[in-house]
């Protein structure tokens, strides 16, 4: 451990995987905050160079490799046909990245061209689009122009197939943004992690490793942040631990993030701490700041915050219930030290509303700590990131944009608050049109009536550009079981303002909400069709309701008219649990049918037909009138 003669260094290293776009905003929290407090602190996305190491002209030769090791019996067609055209992938895989990141646009003609790539099956999926032989397959969604957007959409498609033989021949677990996610997400046993890191390493994990190695032998860190905000990073980041610890026996290692803060609270397990010194919960600053003070000697680990740790064999939570670091003071993040020109804007999906969350690199920011509303029975109310509401002033926040355009040469910004509050956007609405500052931006939001036409308007001229916020299950008997504060005709009323500005405007939706029937979920997809139909969304996402028990729900099932059935605790994670509806509807028929639709609805597809149309069973006809949306609008 370091001494207290010895300044600490801090490196903050983001795991595989994350995104590909823009960097995961956990480094550059702790980053700007620590320099902010006169510590010597760094950064590096390992996520970014796995990707750009695994898909480069060396990664594609190892890749090759691993597929003439195999009986010429066990190649698939897509391996063999990798094998038969390698020369033009590897050729081709430097253009077609250094288009994603926007070095190389003139590249875009040549990709558009078809005849550039090499086309695997991900791009069987354009043939969805062919109406007429001979006709583009493409034209809908770019039409004569759109180049670049075309190109990307074509490198992403050769991307996914390369990714797709890397699953295949190198490590079955890999995904541009989950790597391993079984693994960590709700493992109740440390055992599955422990069973896979003690396996031999991976093509995947030796290229990891290395670039771990690398990015600490660059920066000689005393003191490593390892940061998981996701179960899909969670192998990753043990990977990357396990390289250090056999390296560098004497470095600090720390783990924290999303993950932590939801799934390991409990934390008992020993064989954590075999990787790593220390696990942190909730905002890393304060914890942080403590950590910092005990390894020079200037504090007890009696007085440590929110921090596990292993003592004598066993692990021991130390909490001396310190306040929190107020917004208002974290800093301003900062992006130094990660390579912003070398993020891969992907096209997966041709949606315009969709595609921001992969497509372009943007600042993120956040208006405000936690959620102004915190009563949603769903959401993890009880947590530390949702509970503790905390608000910064327009002034500071509008600082903080300035500085960080200054810093990335970059105006677009992304605030990835739970739910921005609508006192806060226009208040910073105002202050971007006071100081004339050219900016776009988007965000989350509740669809609730403080968002009445004129702010909608205000909102756009500051640059906001596009607003996702939850719908959930689009009825209004479950949005108030659910206490979500909004109904059905508010939500169009609301989402329709936006979408008069030319605000784009995205809809997370559930389903298998407790109770919830056969004849709900009909009637939730006949609101989405026709929401999607009067334009007042352009996007949307069906996710299955999951039971965590950090939330009313899990905490109070009865009142939800459904029974637990927990896992025995092992040690390790603890957050989502099992239950039973005395509905006894099977979600999981319905939750096909309903991506299905959504996925259609979002390309313009069956928005004048029968939503009965769309699943495979015989289900009720809608209760809701035909065009109930239209109404409530003030259209009919």
């Amino acid at each position: 451990m370091p001494h207290a003669s010895c300044p600490p260094r801090v490196l903050a290293l983001i795991p595989p995987m994350t995104q590909l776009n823009t960097p995961y905003p956990s480094t550059a929290y702790l980053t700007g905050f620590l320099r902010s407090r006169g510590v010597t602190a760094m950064q590096a996305d390992i996520a970014l160079e796995l990707v750009l190491a695994l898909f480069s002209p060396s990664g594609l030769d190892a890749l090759k490799a691993r597929i003439e090791a195999l009986p010429r019996k066990e190649r698939s067609p897509l391996a063999a046909g990798f094998l038969k055209h390698f020369g033009r992938y590897r050729s081709r895989i430097g253009p077609a990245v250094a288009f994603l990141q926007g070095r190389d646009p003139s590249m875009a003609l040549r990709i558009a061209s078809r005849t550039f790539l090499p086309e695997g099956p991900r791009f069987d999926s354009l043939d969805v689009y062919v109406a007429d032989e001979g006709e583009d397959p493409l034209a809908w969604a770019f039409g004569a122009l759109g180049t670049q957007d075309r190109a990307r959409h074509l490198a992403t498609l050769f991307l996914n197939d390369l990714a797709d033989l890397l699953r295949e021949v190198a490590d079955p677990r890999f995904e541009f943004v989950r790597y391993a996610e079984s693994l960590a997400q709700s493992q109740p046993s440390f055992d599955p992690l422990a069973q896979a890191l003690a396996a031999p390493p991976t093509l995947v994990d030796k290229t990891l490793e290395r670039l771990t190695l690398a990015a600490v032998a660059h920066h000689e860190p005393t003191l490593v942040l390892l940061s998981t905000p996701f179960p899909g990073s969670v192998y990753g980041a043990f990977r990357m631990a396990q390289a250090i610890r056999a390296r560098h026996p004497d470095l600090t290692l720390v783990l924290g993030g999303g993950y932590v803060n939801t799934e390991l609270r409990e934390l008992a397990e020993p064989r954590v701490f075999d990787f790593f010194d220390y696990v942190c919960l909730d905002d890393g600053e304060r914890p942080l700041l403590a950590l910092l003070e005990h390894l020079q000697g200037q504090r007890p680990r009696l007085n440590l915050v929110r921090t596990f740790t292993r003592v004598d064999g066993q692990v021991r939570y130390f909490n001396s219930g310190e306040p929190d670091i107020p917004f208002a003071e974290v800093g301003t993040p900062t992006w130094d030290g990660l390579p912003l020109d070398r993020y891969l804007s992907v096209l997966d999906m041709l949606n315009p509303m969709h595609r921001l969350w992969s497509d372009g690199r943007w600042n993120k920011l956040t208006v405000a700590h936690g959620c102004y509303w915190k009563k949603c029975s769903f959401c993890d109310v009880s947590l530390d990131y949702i509970g503790r509401y905390d608000t910064a002033g327009a002034t500071l926040l509008a600082d903080r944009m300035e500085a960080i355009i200054a810093e990335t040469g970059q105006t677009g910004f992304h605030f990835v608050d739970e739910a921005a509050p609508p006192k806060a956007l226009r208040a910073l609405a105002e202050e971007i049109l006071r100081r004339n500052l050219a900016v776009s931006w988007w965000g989350n939001i509740r669809f609730e009536k403080s968002f009445t036409p004129e702010l909608c308007e205000l909102l756009a001229e500051s640059g906001c550009i596009a607003i996702s916020g939850g719908l959930e299950v689009a009825s209004d008997r479950l949005l108030q079981l659910m206490k979500k504060g909004v109904s059905v005709e508010q939500v169009a009323r609301v989402t329709r303002a936006f979408a008069d500005q030319g605000i784009l405007v995205h809809a997370y939706l559930m389903y298998g909400f407790p109770t919830q029937t056969v004849q709900d979920t009909v009637d939730a997809l006949e609101y989405v069709r026709q929401l999607f139909q009067e334009g007042c969304i352009q996007s949307g996402f069906f996710h299955r309701f999951a039971c965590t028990v950090h939330s009313p729900v899990g905490m109070h099932p009865a009142e939800y008219g459904i029974t637990l059935h927990p896992q025995p605790f092992k040690g390790f994670g603890r957050n989502d649990v099992r239950f039973s509806d005395p509905t006894g509807v099977d979600h999981d028929r319905l939750g096909r049918a309903l991506n299905k639709a959504l996925y259609n609805f979002m390309h313009g597809i069956g928005l004048e037909e029968d939503v009965r149309r769309w699943f495979d069973i015989k289900v009720p006809r809608p209760t809701v009138a035909r065009h109930y949306i239209a109404r409530a609008l003030g259209r009919n």
